[in-house]
C-alpha cells in the first residue's frame, strides 16, 4: 500500500510506452508480439506511441538476421522507436572489428547469428582450426552482412529514458548516479544491479538476466523470459502511472 505523498512512477501524458525483451533471433516471436501491439495500441485510441526494444536482437535464435531486417522494415506504423544495444551486439562489432572475442561470442550463440546471414562457422573452424578459422568466419561475415545491418548494429543506443522509467539492456551500476553511468555496465551488470533496492531515480527497466516471468520490483522491471528457450517474447506496456504485460 503506497503512502499518500509517495511518488507514483509515470510516463509522460498523452503517451504509450511499449518496452520489448531479449529477442535473440525469434522473428517468429516477435512478429506475433507486434500483432499484440498494434492491436493493444488500437484498442487504447489515440496519443502518442513509443516502442524501445531493450537489445539482444541476435544469437541463440534461428533468425538473427531476419529480425534485424524486421526492425529495419519499421512494422509498427506510427511508433517512435528507439533501439537499444546489448551484450550480444556489443560481442558482434567486436567480432567485425578484429577484437579477440570470438570464441566466447560463438559459445554464446554467435554460431546461429552466422548462420542466419549464410555463414557456416563450424565447418570453417573444423576445416581450418580456431585460430585460423575464426580469422576466416570474420572476413566471411564482413562481407556477407548487408551495410543496412552494420549500420544497425552501430546505430544502437546504451539508454532511454520515459518520464519516471529509464530503459537498459542489463541494469545499471549501484553507487553511481544515472548520468555516470558506463556503457559497459548498462550492458553486461547483473548480480550487484538485481540484488540492489537502491533507489536509483527512476524505475530501470531491463532484459538480460533470465526469469520465467516478469520481475517487478520497486525500483526495476526485468523483462526477459527466455523467449529463444521458453517462446515467452514480454513486452511492458506503460501508460500514466499504469502498467501492463503482453507476451507470447
Amino acid at each position: 500500500m503506497r503512502m499518500a505523498n509517495e511518488h507514483v512512477p509515470r510516463v509522460p501524458a498523452a503517451t504509450r510506452v511499449y518496452a520489448v525483451g531479449d529477442i535473440h533471433g525469434c522473428d517468429n516471436l516477435l512478429a506475433n508480439l507486434h500483432r499484440q501491439i498494434l492491436e493493444d495500441a488500437d484498442a487504447a485510441g489515440s496519443g502518442r506511441r513509443v516502442v524501445v526494444y531493450l537489445g539482444d536482437y541476435v544469437d541463440r535464435g534461428p533468425a538473427s538476421a531476419s529480425v534485424a531486417e524486421t526492425l529495419l522494415a519499421g512494422p509498427l506504423p506510427g511508433f517512435e522507436v528507439r533501439t537499444l544495444k546489448g551484450n550480444h551486439e556489443d560481442m558482434l562489432l567486436r567480432f567485425l572489428d578484429g577484437q579477440p572475442v570470438g570464441d566466447i561470442w560463438l559459445m554464446n550463440g554467435g554460431t546461429a547469428t552466422l548462420a542466419s546471414y549464410g555463414v557456416d562457422a563450424a565447418t570453417t573452424l573444423s576445416n581450418q582450426g580456431v585460430a585460423t578459422g575464426l580469422e576466416s568466419v570474420r572476413r566471411e561475415f564482413q562481407e556477407a552482412i548487408p551495410a543496412t545491418h552494420l549500420a544497425f548494429y552501430r546505430g544502437l543506443v546504451p539508454m532511454y529514458r520515459e518520464g519516471d522509467y529509464v530503459f537498459v539492456h542489463a541494469g545499471v551500476r549501484p553507487g553511481r548516479s544515472l548520468e555516470e553511468q558506463g556503457e559497459e555496465d548498462l550492458m553486461w551488470i547483473r548480480q550487484p544491479f538485481l540484488v540492489s533496492e537502491q533507489d536509483f531515480g527512476a524505475v530501470i527497466v531491463h532484459g538480460h538476466s533470465i526469469d520465467f516471468a516478469p520481475q517487478v520490483r520497486p525500483n526495476r522491471i526485468g523483462i526477459d523470459t527466455g523467449a529463444f528457450a521458453t517462446g515467452r517474447l514480454t513486452c511492458l506496456v506503460l501508460e500514466g502511472s499504469e502498467r501492463s504485460f503482453l507476451s507470447t
